[in-house]
């Protein structure tokens, strides 16, 4: 017998630096934690149906970040988000109350193994710690994440996603904030860019 339980949701929306993105939170883990999925354009909606029909059923979605127990949303420019904030909260609130699941099976299982990479170097691991411990919790403060890409001749590249994509401020955060602390915690880190941005 297949029944659908039912479960109480709450969603409530922060700002953030990004005045194109607003932050959706809810009172239940949607990813394990520390897990993100950015789906940039409708194109990578594939492996969420409830990010599928957000592009689908509100056309200025232009792009979608999840993590923990929060959902991203940025809208392009043309709308205010006082006009629009409270129709996609009740999107979300009545698809997670139905009981459907966010992801399709296994997309969890494939990003596990994208991760477990046993023989990546020791100044990588570093870096990835120092990200970690003391920028990701204020990115994710504001609607974003921030993830490790590759070290090579001193230079640090990261990927910027969520609300950080295309946020005004990013670029200062980036270079004065990031960048500062990589170099004074490793003497190997010359500089630090950020894919995409």
């Amino acid at each position: 017998m297949n029944t659908t339980q039912s479960k109480y949701i709450t969603v409530y929306t922060e700002s953030n630096p990004n005045p194109n993105s607003l932050k959706f939170v809810l009172n239940t883990m949607l990813v394990p934690e520390g897990v993100t999925f950015d789906f940039p354009d409708k194109q990578t909606a594939h492996k969420s149906v409830l990010v599928a029909e957000l592009f689908d059923n509100f056309d200025f979605v232009q792009r979608v970040f999840v993590m923990n127990n929060f959902i991203t949303v940025t809208k392009n420019e043309e709308i205010s988000w006082h006009d629009i904030a409270s129709s996609v909260k009740e999107y979300i609130k009545k698809y997670f109350e139905e009981g459907k699941m966010l992801l399709i099976p296994n997309v969890l299982k494939e990003y596990a193994a994208e991760l477990n990479d046993e023989n990546e170097p020791e100044i990588n691991k570093r870096i990835k710690q120092i990200l970690d411990e003391y920028i990701k919790p204020a990115v994710e403060g504001d609607g974003g994440a921030i993830s490790f890409l590759s070290f090579e001749n001193g230079l640090v590249t990261v990927q910027l996603q969520g609300a950080c994509s295309g946020c005004p401020s990013s670029s200062m955060t980036l270079k004065s904030g990031i960048e500062n602390l990589l170099k004074s915690m490793i003497p190997e880190v010359q500089s630090v860019v950020a894919e995409n941005m």
